[in-house]
């Protein structure tokens, strides 16, 4: 009993629905903030020369105004053209880093929408519970990863910048134009060194947080047990719906018997009716059959309808096992029901 209640198995896919609902998905910031930072980085270096164009327009607007009178209504109109330029500066960056933020968590765990995280829970102002959540495990494993990934983009910056403080000597001798080109070109190669260590720790948190994660949704057997119960249905409602519909089968089934021609019996474990019309068939027809209390029942019916009982041991058993309700009878038996049909036919003649 104790085995069923350890979360050992695997969460279903059930469980990793209902928790995605919940708006319970593995997210990784490290991911997120890794496809972010690349787009911005492209973005800015794809537009940059733009950008510089924008700046310096901007710049010269400025420096008209040098020897004028700053009135408030010419100060407001420089604040306003000052914003129009730096939103025409911004949007073009904004734009493609808060597509790259929405890919970025569509790529981890799909579409998602739900309003779920917004109700309001009383618990979650629990101070007793806030404080427990404070001082837990999970709360110390995220400080240490946050100390070792702070610690790791550092020393490669600063491995980095290390390098390039001893090309200065020589770049504080060049003209502005070359120590521009230097300061570009060592931006973008730190860039490119701090992108790649981003990837690998963005990798490494990825995987890390899906491992919590599907940790975290495990259930136990018994869980597994209840949610397949509450997919299928409890198995007790199930037969009872079975039973149901076989009832009002069988009362089908004995609703045909007075329309049979004969009921072949056992003659008393086994029952079956038939059914001939050569306009609607090409074979005799099972119309109704059963063994013991419903072939009793049967025989009830077909003596109450006037329907010819006739004791054939042999052939009742074989069609009871070998055709179904509402089946044609095979051709194999066609010479064994023709005899009994003749005989019934010649019976209702004779009288």
């Amino acid at each position: 009993m104790a085995d069923d209640l350890e979360k050992t198995e695997e969460p279903t896919p059930k469980k990793i629905e209902d928790a995605k609902k919940e708006g319970n998905v593995p997210r990784s910031m490290d991911t997120s903030g890794f496809i972010t930072l690349l787009v911005a980085v492209i973005t800015v270096t794809a537009l940059f020369s733009w950008i510089m164009d924008r700046l310096e327009s901007l710049y010269r607007y400025y420096t008209h105004f040098y020897g004028i009178e700053l009135t408030p209504t010419l100060l407001a109109e420089i604040a306003a053209y000052t914003i129009v330029q730096v939103a025409i500066i911004i949007l073009p960056l904004a734009l493609p880093v808060a597509i790259a933020g929405m890919l970025a968590s569509w790529v981890q765990f799909g579409f998602l929408f739900t309003t779920k995280p917004l109700v309001p829970d009383l618990t979650k102002i629990d101070p007793i519970k806030g404080a427990k959540n404070l001082f837990s495990l999970k709360k110390l494993v995220e400080g240490a990863k946050i100390t070792m990934k702070v610690a790791a983009v550092f020393v490669v910056a600063f491995s980095v910048f290390l390098g390039f403080i001893e090309e200065l000597v020589s770049v504080s001798r060049a003209q502005i134009l070359q120590q521009t080109a230097w300061l570009g070109e060592r931006a973008l190669i730190l860039a490119a060194v701090m992108l790649v260590l981003l990837l690998v720790l963005a990798l490494i948190d990825l995987l890390f947080v899906r491992y919590n994660y599907f940790k975290g949704l495990r259930m136990s057997k018994q869980e597994i047990k209840d949610e397949m119960k509450q997919m299928e249905g409890n198995p007790e409602i199930k037969a009872k719906i079975r039973q149901i519909q076989m009832e009002m089968a069988r009362k089908r089934m004995l609703a045909e018997v007075p329309n049979a021609d004969v009921v072949i019996t056992n003659p008393t474990h086994y029952a079956v009716a038939l059914k001939y019309k050569e306009s609607e068939s090409s074979a005799p027809k099972v119309v109704a059959k059963g063994a013991d209390l419903i072939a009793l029942k049967i025989r009830e019916i077909a003596r109450e309808s006037g329907v010819q009982i006739v004791e054939n041991p042999p052939l009742a058993r074989e069609l009871y096992k070998h055709v179904d309700v509402d089946r044609e009878v095979p051709e194999r038996f066609y010479h064994a029901v023709a005899e009994v049909l003749a005989f019934v036919y010649k019976s209702k003649r004779a009288l």
